[in-house]
């Protein structure tokens, strides 16, 4: 049995965790109370980030009057719940929800909390309200022993953090970010600057430019550094961008050929497709080969995906690539009949593109 990502995160027997160190800790606080106050009857229904803001009130009913106090009691339950990593977003929720106007001692939270899951999401009030000291916390963070403030550095202020507060004045600009990212580019753990690509990815959609002068800057001076590089540009690449295909070596395929392009059809929602094409190479040549869908909305209009196939040298001839790709309807893309289109893209550059009827 397949369980939703909410329920594996959340669960019943989280609950009774959290709820039974929280008794541990205050002995004032009823554990049966809590679990039956948090599974109540909303629960099956609440989405995951629901679901966490719903622990932080009942957390917040239970645990005694002032913040400092509750901060103090939390910083004993996490520990003892330290297995529980991604649920343990709870905490820095907490953070976020009612320590906005205690500054100093909801960053020092933040800093303990981190260890035992990540604030990403909850440092982020603090760096709109307070730009200038929060930021200031989180370049020391960037210098610190530990691997998980390193990262909190770069991923608390990524200015477009999936599930987080968009930092629209970072998208604007983006400066304050990058001595952090400076500091953390040739990090010796990956989860450090994977973060650092990721923020890189976040700046190009704002401001290609600037991220193509760093990545031209920092490329080939550490092998750290070059992975963040390539996955940082990976939007500018997919987008086709001249600098960033250059960069990797990726030239101009004006001397390549895509011929053949055969779709297996008829097609129905809910089925796989499976198209063929020739490439044709005059001579070796560092190849980057993707391919996309312009999918029909519901409304008339079309969502371009790009999707990777290879990133290698190939040789010079004839090369027959066979691919598929599924048309069933997931959670994040619904499928609607009508015509659709395929693309192949050869270093950034649409060679053939064809339609296709995808029937209901």
């Amino acid at each position: 049995m397949s369980f939703s990502l909410k329920d594996q995160i959340y669960h019943p027997a989280y609950v009774h965790a959290l709820a039974g160190a929280l008794q541990q800790v205050d002995p004032r606080i009823s554990a049966t109370a809590f679990a039956e106050k948090a599974l109540n009857e909303s629960w099956e229904g609440l989405a995951l980030k629901e679901r966490m803001r719903h622990l932080t009130q009942c957390l917040h009913h239970f645990l005694p009057q002032g913040y400092a106090k509750a901060i103090d009691l939390l910083k004993e339950v996490i520990e003892d719940l330290a297995e529980h990593n991604f649920a343990n977003l709870i905490f820095p929720d907490y953070v976020e929800q009612y320590g906005l106007e205690d500054l100093d001692l909801s960053l020092d939270a933040l800093e303990f909390f981190t260890l035992y899951g990540s604030s990403e999401f909850g440092v982020r009030p603090f760096i709109k309200q307070y730009e200038q000291v929060t930021m200031q916390r989180m370049r020391q963070w960037a210098e610190h022993e530990n691997h998980h403030l390193r990262r909190l550095a770069s991923e608390g202020c990524r200015p477009r953090l999936p599930w987080g507060m968009a930092l629209s004045k970072f998208m604007e600009d983006p400066t304050p970010i990058l001595p952090i990212l400076e500091r953390l580019k040739a990090d010796p753990e990956d989860y450090v600057y994977r973060s650092v690509a990721n923020n890189l990815n976040d700046i190009s959609k704002d401001h290609p430019h600037l991220v193509l002068d760093i990545a031209e800057r920092w490329h080939g001076v550490h092998p750290h550094t070059d992975w963040a590089v390539k996955h940082g540009l990976r939007t500018l690449l997919k987008r086709g961008n001249p600098r960033a295909m250059q960069l990797f070596g990726f030239g101009n395929p004006h001397k390549m050929k895509v011929e053949t392009l055969e779709l297996n059809l008829p097609l129905s929602i809910g089925e796989e497709l499976h198209f063929s094409f020739s490439l044709h190479l005059p001579e070796k040549a560092k190849v980057r080969l993707e391919y996309a869908v312009d999918y029909l909305k519901k409304r008339g209009t079309y969502s371009r995906k790009v999707f990777k196939i290879s990133e290698k040298e190939i040789g010079a001839g004839t090369h027959t690539i066979h691919k598929k790709q599924w048309f069933k309807d997931f959670s994040t893309r619904k499928h609607y009949p009508g015509e659709h289109f395929l693309s192949i893209i050869v270093n950034g550059v649409e060679l053939i593109r064809t339609s296709f009827e995808l029937q209901a």
